[in-house]
């Protein structure tokens, strides 16, 4: 029996390789940006203590943190992206390691700023900013400091704060390497027959197998291997969420949920509105669930019968190239500066496109102010790898976008408003294909596809969010997170999402060990909310044109010059109401009608 394995990296072709020299050109310049990055550090001694002093001296200190963000955001994103091409370099772990602790040196040479600003006399700082017209440049970065007075500490606290920033990092990183690096999945049985390596990479196209048997060991194998470490799985987030809930009561927040909320300055309310809402439609998901099971003439649905697309006869294997013009295609009303860009990335080597033995798996977005975003892909020629290319793009015109616009400061958009560019690409083409498309049974399959955008990005988001809320609450109360209790919650909230029609395998109680994203706590809500904002988005741009698309574009190039609430406001998008959230699920209850009406 012919087996398949993941190529090395020296065998995927260049072209489709980022080209990460970029950034630097090659690792002896990285080397001496390094050495540059630690000689700045000192620099921070002169500027300490006489920030009240003058103007000039205050602009000459901020100047001085905005050139030392550049530099150290450079380094770290060259060595932790050369990891990802293999996590099993020695040298790029090191690398990857020295970074991420000079990371840490620069946060803490920098930490007495905010709590000198806090500390000038009455008035001194009014006073700077009316006399020097240089000031209103740091206007809002000011302003969203002075806000959270109450929890910033003394400058020793925050030093000491700072330097403990390494060790708060070290679950995540611990999770990273076992997943990554260390884990690895036994063979499984294709549907032509053949032994092939299961991958976190390969692991959703065997779960959109139209063979439940290949479905039924993917999912087995992933979830038992998985089971062998569950209680190093469980100490592992349990002291991410220690983490998160120290963090928090040391700055003088309710919960760790509230401080992580505030860093965007986003209303709590926001948060539980979500998922309030999202209970509200639960109805509409389990009748998608029944659908499922009906269409699939299914005795038992099972967890693992979730992702298979619903029309058995129709596949679309989508090459890379392809994908790359149903993009370009699909995002044709975003206009032309826009398709230029994304043609620029394409031909650029923007992307690294293939898996390879020891890559990070998923896929992101990342980039630098002086060079340009670079995209992670593990393209695996499929409708879903399609959408995936689109959504990091989404994420990377926006970083291009706004990198052009403003000022370094200001580049950086939060998380709670990069959901919407990548989401709104998607949910673009989507239209794209569902008005062109005149088979039934494709029409039926991206109907299905689109469903399953909503089911994967609000509603499994929102369980996600819902969950992390629940086990910090353990924590907070007390509490101490174990695999047992882990899998509880995780088990009643699949139940609470999906319904009585699903079989709750009881493998799913475990997946909650295989999610990066709860080690960067209370991230997932804005993929439920990004997207509810971007369906929005590309309503107003489908059906006004040129003028939704200005708003839009002006949107994407705002970077973080204004709270994130505040641009989508700005933009026609209100995520202080639950609207968007319930428009945009009105919008997946009326796409399960559709598809009721096509397939019975």
């Amino acid at each position: 029996m012919e087996q398949q394995r993941l190529k090395s990296r020296a065998e995927i072709l260049d072209a489709h390789k980022w080209h990460l020299e970029d950034i630097f050109s090659n690792n002896n310049q990285w080397e001496e940006e390094f050495v540059l990055v630690e000689k700045l550090l000192a620099d921070g001694m002169k500027f300490q203590g006489h920030l009240a002093d003058d103007a000039d001296t205050l602009i000459a200190c901020f100047e001085w943190m905005d050139d030392l963000s550049l530099r150290i955001a450079e380094v770290y994103a060259y060595a932790r992206m050369r990891r990802d091409e293999d996590n099993r370099n020695a040298n790029y772990q090191a690398l990857t390691d020295r970074a991420g602790a000079l990371a840490v040196k620069v946060s803490s040479a920098a930490s007495f700023v905010v709590p000198e600003l806090l500390a000038m006399p009455e008035g001194k700082l009014e006073e700077f900013r009316a006399n020097s017209a240089k000031m209103e440049l740091y206007n809002h970065a000011l302003d969203d400091i002075l806000r959270k007075k109450e929890h910033i500490l003394s400058s020793a606290e925050e030093r000491l704060l700072a330097e403990a920033g390494e060790l708060a990092e070290a679950p995540g990183a611990i999770f990273s390497m076992a997943n990554n690096a260390d884990l690895k999945f036994p063979n499984i049985i294709d549907e032509s027959g053949q032994s092939i390596e299961l991958t976190k990479g390969n692991f959703i196209q065997f779960m959109e197998s139209h063979k439940q048997e290949v479905r039924k060991s993917a999912f087995k194998t992933l979830y038992s291997t998985y089971d062998k470490q569950r209680n190093t799985w469980a100490a592992t987030l349990n002291s991410s969420v220690k983490s998160d809930v120290f963090f928090a009561k040391i700055r003088n927040y309710p919960s760790a949920l509230e401080a992580s909320l505030d860093d965007d300055r986003v209303p709590l309310t926001v948060y539980t509105s979500l998922i309030d809402t999202v209970h509200e439609f639960l109805p509409h998901m389990h009748r998608y669930v029944q659908l499922r099971k009906k269409i699939l003439k299914l005795d038992e649905l099972h967890m693992y019968d979730i992702y298979v697309p619903i029309v058995p006869e129709t596949t679309m294997k989508i090459s890379y190239e392809e994908a790359k013009n149903m993009v370009l295609e699909g995002l044709k009303p975003l206009g032309n500066d826009y398709i230029s860009i994304l043609n620029e990335g394409f031909s650029k080597r923007w992307i690294d496109v293939y898996e390879n033995e020891g890559k990070t798996s998923g896929a992101y977005s990342w980039g630098t102010y002086r060079a340009h975003p670079y995209v992670l892909l593990n393209h695996q020629d499929t409708l879903d790898s399609m959408f995936t290319l689109a959504h990091e793009m989404g994420h990377s015109l926006h970083t291009y976008l706004s990198n052009r616009q403003q000022p370094h400061l200001y580049a950086g958009y939060k998380i709670f408003v990069a959901e919407v560019a990548s989401t709104l690409n998607e949910s673009l083409i989507m239209e794209h294909l569902l008005k062109e498309t005149k088979d039934v049974k494709i029409l039926a399959y991206l109907i299905n596809h689109y469903l399953e955008q909503f089911r994967g990005t609000i509603f499994r988001q929102t369980m996600f969010a819902e969950f992390e809320k629940k086990i910090h609450g353990v924590v907070e109360e007390g509490g101490a997170l174990t695999a047992d209790n882990l899998s509880e919650m995780y088990r009643e909230l699949n139940a609470l999402y999906y319904g009585q029609e699903v079989v709750l395998d009881p493998e799913i109680a475990l997946e909650w060990a295989r999610i990066p994203h709860f080690y960067n706590a209370f991230y997932v809500y804005k993929y439920a909310t990004g997207f509810s904002a971007a369906i929005a988005f590309a309503r107003a741009i489908l059906e006004e044109g040129e003028p939704a698309v200005a708003r839009y574009i002006e949107f994407l190039s705002s970077g973080s010059s204004d709270y994130p609430i505040e641009l989508l406001r700005k933009a026609g998008v209100d995520m202080e109401t639950p609207v968007p959230v319930r428009d945009a699920l009105q919008v997946f209850a009326g796409l399960v009608d559709k598809l009721e009406d096509l397939l019975n």
